[in-house]
């Protein structure tokens, strides 16, 4: 009967999400009121709810949560000082002479943004303000077009520092500790921010290629489809203002990313940083007024508002779940399958593929990775290759078509003359290339576990 309650819960979480109700409230309702089904019928102890306000308060004491919100206020604060827009112009007024040259330069200031900010509904709508017009009015193909400012947006999926990465590294943290303790180690070892970021870099820079090569190849075949932009009237950007234009978001990336891969800071402390040289970015190209710093602390406080009720509502729905022996239902299936870690795995990741279509990465990260995670990790799995496998996995699914979150952020802010099928159509190369990319990191786990490694020796 507990079986059959928490795939009962399941069920109408799914359901309610897709009628439209609110995340956070969503988890926290429903499991609340399978809670109180339970206890009448015998089938759930309420004891389990007694751990609620520990997981609270561990919510509000955890350290590496803190980098959320600091995150989120760098990544707004550069959307806002029009960075990516200037820096765009320059380096497509240099690569005017090459075919496919601005959809590189989209490519190329896609996942600089993305590394900076790490929002991608952000990235997307920002390049598809600045680019999608000059790409139409260019001769581009519309598919090409969108296509391309869809997957450069999704870039912050997996390029560190990711906001995606800094929460999945928390949970996958949990865990493989969980994992470690069910195998009868009593002294677990945990996992950090800064190797998950270690782990996503050479796939982050191997997906960005991939991209580039793809364009250039395109651009062979298809000339008509990319045209070179040869128009005399094109202002000459030299390489030291590109350079000077780009040395800010650089410089940023560096000092966020370097000072957490070095050990000199924490994530937290690293994102403080980042929140503060965003200020100073901004400021240095006139953009930073008081309207916009309280524009930006009102979207920041917002969205890390939705993160942490989704968080505490997703905790109390894996206690209930918990409670109705989910979790070991999950387990024996997985662990029943035959092919054992390899199907397992794959089932996992496609079942996340699906839910990527209805469900946020906040959500997938915060209640399905706490399910399948411990399981996964006790039959052998490396926690950081798994994490990195899950971003990517889920930044494929923000890209596919019909329910693709990265296809209604573009959708929203193209022209009405660019058919809603041009963009499904620009999209699906860069799927193949997503899994293609995936089947390489499945089958070479070391493109993955080499650089933590290395900058974490064990």
């Amino acid at each position: 009967m507990a079986g059959w309650m928490s795939l009962g819960l399941f069920l109408a979480i799914g359901l309610a999400l897709m009628a439209g109700f609110p995340v956070a409230f969503t988890l926290a309702g429903v499991g609340l009121l399978f809670a109180g089904l339970g206890v009448l019928s015998g089938t759930f102890d309420p004891v389990f709810l007694e751990a609620l306000p520990n997981r609270i308060f561990g919510i509000m004491t955890n350290g590496t949560l803190i980098a959320v919100p600091l995150f989120v206020f760098m990544g707004v604060m550069l959307e806002r000082s029009k960075l990516a827009d200037q820096l765009l112009r320059s380096l497509a007024a240099m690569m005017r002479g090459t075919p496919g040259g601005l959809g590189i330069a989209v490519v190329l200031v896609g996942a600089m943004m993305a590394a900076s900010t790490g929002i991608v509904g952000a990235t997307v709508v920002t390049m598809g303000l600045i680019s999608l017009p000059t790409m139409l009015r260019k001769g581009y193909d519309p598919a090409v077009a969108t296509g391309t400012i869809c997957a450069s947006g999704t870039l912050g999926q997996i390029i560190p520092p990711s906001i995606v990465l800094v929460m999945l590294a928390d949970v996958l943290s949990n865990a493989y500790q969980q994992a470690q303790l069910q195998m009868g180690n009593y002294s677990p070892e945990t996992i950090s921010v800064g190797e998950l970021f270690a782990g996503a870099l050479v796939p982050g820079f191997m997906l960005v290629g991939m991209y580039v090569l793809y364009l250039l190849f395109l651009a062979k075949l298809k000339p008509g489809a990319l045209p070179a932009d040869v128009e005399a009237a094109e202002s000459k950007v030299s390489i030291g203002r590109l350079l000077v234009l780009a040395a800010g978001p650089l410089l940023l990336i560096v000092a966020v990313l370097g000072s957490i891969l070095k050990g000199i800071a924490t994530p937290t402390e690293a994102a403080s940083v980042g929140a503060v040289g965003a200020m100073l970015l901004a400021l240095a190209v006139g953009q930073l007024s008081l309207e916009t710093l309280n524009n930006v602390v009102f979207r920041t406080t917002r969205i890390s508002a939705m993160v942490f009720m989704i968080l505490i509502g997703a905790s109390l729905f894996s206690l209930v779940f918990r409670g109705f022996g989910g979790d070991k239902l999950i387990a024996d299936l997985l662990t029943g399958l035959p092919g054992g870690v390899v199907t397992a795995m794959i089932m996992v990741m496609l079942v996340m593929f699906l839910l990527g279509f209805v469900l946020d990465f906040i959500e997938i990260t915060f209640v399905v990775v706490p399910i399948v995670g411990p399981v996964l990790m006790a039959m052998g799995v490396n926690p950081i290759w798994l994490g990195v496998m899950i971003a990517l996995n889920l930044q494929t699914s923000f890209l596919t078509p019909p329910f693709g979150f990265s296809l209604f952020y573009l959708r929203n802010v193209c022209p009405a003359n660019v058919p809603t099928s041009a963009i499904y159509r620009g999209v699906i190369p860069y799927i193949i290339i997503q899994v293609v990319l995936l089947c390489l990191l499945a089958l070479w786990p070391q493109l993955i576990t080499w650089l933590p490694g290395v900058v974490y020796p064990s």
